[in-house]
């Protein structure tokens, strides 16, 4: 490993990453141009890694073909062996990521442990323990059925929950005997290094993994109409996705999709309002509300509108916005100076539609550090469901209450959406906020605040993609069905 690469991540200097890992090796990128890497706690130049060319998509691409087959045909129970090998990597590493995913991203330190890093090293886990039993071959009738892997992945992962969409694809796609090419985020690229790091050191095969940086118009869209590659996993935006999915029909590869969510929290009018609310104000700022299931938009009953933006406001109220490496912030940066200014003007539309606001807004507090990427945790009460907030993901701490009649029309309300990623009901009852979720047109839905589970299928209906992440479903996304047909025995005389 190159000095360059080892230098851990601190406030102090500017971390240099030079080499992309490419056949086992890392290796100097073709491309000339850097990419630079800024902090969103100040603004400050926190990192440049390399930006990629057509010719380092090619050599990466190249590299996985041909590390395929020997992969493909590796044992399940081996590949399980790399993954819980990748598993313990990430332990050891746990707070050195962390740190530097808070850096790069803006997640409060505490979380980035338990969120950023603790989920990705229980989904390579998760996958080891899954080849243990999973059936890649069944008898139907006189067919023999395989499950057999896709081939050569190429994973496009987002900032947001960095080194969680890496291990969704790229733990599943090891599982199923793929072999893959990552593009990260330009702008939290940090974290991949290290997984690349720990990869190697595991002893995974030479091109089975590969790791490029680069912005999507050049190297993205280079491996993306790769003609030797098989599927692409994609995380990010809507817009980016449509294009995904159009470079790849002229190769008819596989494309699986996760992309955007403007998610309903239903308060019914039998639900503990005090836990119910604060729940979805919890669910919507998680992240500074860098997430892709926040549910932004809070159905409450009209009749108790007043006590429901009461408690919502109260709730915004108690977040602390501040430097995300210091113990008592609870809300962190946005990751960009672009996502900032994209949120402060879905704010002043907000205002400008009529929406009333009821905590937040374009003031902040005092004793933020200078040049970060801040935005005030805001309610708006009163919104109209055709609003341009209620309507449009934000991708912020942006929180829109609105109001409905009866339980037929807050489905109606949560379900006119282009998307349909995630969403929440709460009741007094599970059986009752679960036949409100029955009816709800969304991938997953939370019931009374029931948490996230790596092991059920993640992914959206609608604009938010196609495919599933995560459980057994994220691996099957990675695998092709082949049927041999036997010719049966003769029947006795």
């Amino acid at each position: 490993m190159h000095e360059a690469d080892r230098s851990p991540p601190t406030e102090q200097y500017m971390i240099t990453k030079e080499y992309f890992h490419i056949d086992g090796q890392w290796v100097a990128p073709q491309g000339k141009g850097a990419i630079d890497v800024f902090s969103p706690t100040n603004g400050a130049l926190l990192a440049r890694v390399p930006r990629g060319s057509v010719a380092d998509a090619e050599a990466a691409v190249a590299a996985a073909r041909k590390a395929f087959d020997a992969w493909a045909a590796t044992p399940p129970a081996r590949r399980a062996e790399l993954l819980k090998k990748i598993q313990e990597g990430l332990k050891t590493r746990t707070d050195e990521i962390a740190r530097a995913i808070t850096l790069e991203m803006g997640m409060p330190y505490k979380l980035s442990q338990r969120i950023q890093v603790g989920s990705p090293t229980a989904t390579f886990g998760m996958y080891a323990r899954l080849l243990g039993d999973f059936a890649f071959e069944e008898q139907v009738g006189n067919s023999k059925v395989l499950r057999e892997p896709v081939g050569v992945v190429v994973a496009i992962t987002p900032w947001n929950y960095p080194l969680h969409q890496i291990a969704a694809k790229v733990a599943a796609a090891l599982a199923a005997g793929c072999t893959v090419v990552l593009k990260p985020s330009e702008v939290a690229p940090l974290n991949a290094f290290a997984l690349a790091e720990i990869i190697h050191e595991a002893g995974v095969p030479a091109g089975v993994f590969n790791l490029v940086t680069g912005f999507g118009p050049e190297i993205g869209e280079a491996l993306v109409t790769h003609a030797e590659v098989d599927m692409v996993s994609f995380t990010g935006s809507t817009a980016a996705g449509k294009r995904i999915s159009q470079l790849a029909a002229n190769t008819v590869k596989r494309v699986a999709l996760e992309l955007g969510g403007k998610s309903a929290g239903i308060v019914l009018d039998d639900a503990d309002f005090a836990v119910a609310v604060k729940g979805v104000v919890g669910n919507c700022y998680l992240n500074a509300g860098q997430t892709c299931t926040a549910q932004t938009r809070l159905l409450v009953p009209a009749s108790r509108y007043d006590e429901a933006a009461r408690i919502a406001a109260a709730t915004a109220a108690e977040y602390r916005l501040g430097d995300p490496m210091e113990p008592g912030t609870t809300i962190g940066p946005l990751a960009s100076k672009m996502q900032q200014d994209r949120v402060r003007d879905y704010i002043s539309k907000g205002i400008a539609e009529g929406c009333e606001l009821l905590a937040g807004g374009a003031s902040l507090p005092e004793g933020l550090p200078a040049g970060g990427y801040y935005v005030a945790p805001t309610v708006f009460g009163r919104v109209d469901p055709r609003a341009t907030i209620a309507q449009e993901e934000i991708f912020g701490p942006v929180l829109s209450i609105i109001s409905y009649t009866d339980e037929d029309d807050a489905v109606r309300i949560a379900n006119d959406s282009i998307y349909g990623l995630s969403g929440g009901v709460w009741s007094a009852t599970d059986a009752r906020a679960e036949s409100v979720a029955r009816r709800l047109r969304t991938g997953q839905v939370e019931i009374n605040g029931g948490p996230f589970n790596i092991y059920a299928p993640f992914g959206g209906y609608k604009q938010s993609g196609n495919g599933r992440e995560l459980g057994k479903y994220g691996l099957e996304d990675f695998l092709e069905f082949k049927a041999m047909q036997f010719k049966p025995p003769p029947k006795a005389a």
